[in-house]
Formats: C-alpha cells, structure tokens, sequence
C-alpha cells in the first residue's frame, strides 16, 4: 500500500516556510526544492503574507522596514555561515596552508569559497592555484578512508570516538593504523557525543484512561500509514522552554507531524495530530504508539483518534525503551543540531527546528535502518516498487 500523494499544508507550516525564506537568504526556488514544494505556491504564501502584513502598515514604511530588515538578515546569513563553518573547521586553524586548502575543499558546496578563505587566513587565489595541482596518492587514499569514517561514525549515532571507529574499519577489512584514523577524526571535526539520561516530559501522574501497550517494541513496519509514534521534547532559549511535539511514521522514520510552543499543553500535541491527519491522509486502521501522558490520555487526543478510526497503544508506564524510536529521533536532533545552538529566542528555535525536520531530516538525512535513504526517497521507492 502506497501514501497517498495530495499534500495539504497547515498555517503554521506555510509561516514557517516563507519565515525560513525571508531569514535563509535564499531564494523561493532553492526553498522550495528543499520543502519539496512546487514554486509557486511559496510565492503565493508569501505574497499571501506580506498583503496580510500590509494591512497594518503603510507601503513606504513597511518597504523600508523591509530593505532594512532584508540588509540585516543578509548580514546576519553570512555571520551564520561563518560561525558554522568555523565550528566544522576551527581544528584547520591550526595547521599548515595545504590542510587549510582541503577543509575549504571539503566544504565547497556548503559555503562560499571566499568566505571560508577569509575565515580560515588564506586567499582565494592561493586556493584556486593549489585545487589545480594533482592530488597525492596519500592525500587520495585519506579522502576516500574519511568518507568511511564518516559512515561509520553516523552509523553509530555519533557515539564512537577514534579508537572503536578504527575497530570497525578493521572488521572491514581497512588495516590503518588508529592513530592516522585519529588525526583524520580531529581534522574533520568528528567525535563522540555523550548521551544525556533521559527525563520525561509527559506527566504520566493521572487519573485518565490509558491503552495497552499493543506496539510492544514492535518498530519495524512493512507499510506507510500502520504505525505512528508521538512525543514531546524541549529546547532551552534565553526566554524559556520551547517545547516540541512529534509524531513519526514508523515505516521510514518520516516526522509527519509537529508543533511547538512555550507551554506544555495538549492543545501542542493535537496540532502534531492534525498535521499529520492532513498531510497523510490514513485509512482507518492505523496504530497510534505514545507514553502514557496526560497530553495523550487526555478525552479530546482520544476523541480525535476515535474519530478517524486509529487506535491507541501507550508505554507501560516510565519505560522509555518502548517508544525508542521517537527517542532516537530527539537524540539525533539535539545532537545534531540543538546542542551546537545557543537560542535568544523561541522564534529563533522554532525556525532552526522547521528546517532540521522538513529539509534536513525527512528529505536528505540517510538512515541505516532505511538502506541509507532519507525518508522521503524511501516511501517514493518503495511506492514506485
């Protein structure tokens, strides 16, 4: 059985995506493609948007505000892209020029080449001179064993360090020696990340009704739309808590459903619902796998499910293990993304996290557990199949 392929997209889905043009500094296209949205209709939320924004404002002030507001998310890109790719390549720093020449290399199709020349003391020239002299057999062989590094370090959720990445390149069959498998780590910026204890988010402490843990840790799905899995997370910002409510279709690991806001509230977990529900289209049927909060316990989250024919299947109470799979997916985020951040804001959060999920996540990161596909190209080949 295939998704079914009409797309329909929430309020809070086209803000954030014409938010996420207006602050990328790309164009609609390029935002677009990312979304995998048709062009047109990003230009017609936008245009939607900014008629909306109109009504309160006077044409010149509200077109100099916006020059003004365009100048300073320009400037504020390019200080972003500066800060990211010093984080990836601050190690270069301290190495010799041709060392500086290949993390610019590494990186030539994620940043522009004389931003990271201006951040990395070298010139664009000397850059350009050294990319036209023929690579060394050393250097080749590097380039290649750092892309099975990278691999394997992913594979293992970013948790092996140098010494159980060189393990495993000798399991398959790469006989290098750790310490070279260690300078090539350092130089790339990779390592292994600790794992924070886990702490609930939902109150579990409540009269309400709650289902049978039916899924039972059963997480591999042979079809789209059978098994849904929610829960909620935060994120720290210099206002507060931004909370985060997920659901996931367990088929591809697809995030097909979220929301966020400054309180922990069921109303937050029903728009996840919503979304999905509009974006998905399910049959009755479905499976739906959540903790035993009262986010999710709660008459009107039950009422929903009812209503479109899924049934609900909750934890037993306190165990993590048995929603592993929407646990995972914070993990990967937070360390993927939120504990590298420093937010001011909610709304800061709130962007960063839309594009993680819709452009990152479900559309380009590749997953084992998917044959190293991302989710989206993962229901798209096993529809056409």
């Amino acid at each position: 059985m295939s998704t079914k392929t009409r797309r329909s997209y929430t309020a809070v889905f086209k803000e954030e995506a014409v938010r996420l043009v207006r602050e990328s500094g790309h164009p609609v296209t390029q935002v677009a493609r990312d979304l995998g949205i048709a062009d047109h209709l990003l230009y017609r939320w936008r245009a939607e948007q900014q008629q909306a924004e109109e009504r309160g404002q006077t044409r010149q002030s509200l077109q100099a505000e916006q020059t003004e507001l365009a100048q300073l998310r320009r400037e504020n890109a390019v200080l972003k892209q500066e800060r990211d790719f010093l984080k990836r390549a601050a190690a270069f720093l301290r190495e010799g020029v041709p060392m500086r020449y290949r993390a610019i290399q590494e990186h030539d199709r994620r940043y522009p080449i004389r931003l990271m020349c201006r951040a990395l003391a070298v010139s664009p020239a000397g850059y350009y001179a050294w990319r036209g002299r023929p690579e060394s057999r050393r250097a080749a062989a590097n380039r290649t064993l750092l892309v099975t590094i990278r691999v394997l370090h992913q594979d293992s959720r970013q948790t092996y360090g140098s010494p159980s990445i060189w393990r495993a390149l000798r399991k398959q069959g790469h006989w290098v020696g750790e310490h070279r498998v260690a300078r090539l780590m350092r130089h790339d910026g990779l390592r292994a990340k600790t794992v924070k204890k886990w702490r609930a988010t939902t109150h579990s402490s409540h009269r309400l009704p709650v289902a049978a843990n039916t899924l039972d840790r059963q997480f591999t799905v042979s079809q789209p739309n059978r098994v849904w899995a929610g829960d909620i997370t935060y994120v720290w910002t210099l206002e507060g808590w931004l909370y985060l409510a997920v659901l996931l279709d367990l088929y591809s690991r697809a995030v097909i459903g979220w929301a966020m806001g400054p309180r922990l509230t069921g109303d937050l977990t029903e728009q996840a619902l919503r979304m999905a529900l509009t974006t998905r289209l399910p049959e009755a049927g479905l499976l739906h796998h959540s903790d035993r909060g009262s986010q999710y316990a709660a008459g009107p989250y039950q009422q929903l499910l009812t209503t479109h024919g899924i049934t609900a299947s909750m934890s037993r109470k306190g165990n993590c293990w048995d929603n592993a799979c929407v646990e995972s997916f914070f993990g990967t985020l937070k360390r993927e993304l939120v504990y590298h951040r420093h937010y001011a804001t909610r709304a800061e959060a709130k962007q960063d996290i839309f594009e993680y999920i819709e452009v990152f996540y479900n559309r380009t990161r590749r997953h084992s557990t998917l044959g190293y596909h991302s989710p989206v190209e993962y229901e798209s080949r096993t529809a056409v199949a």
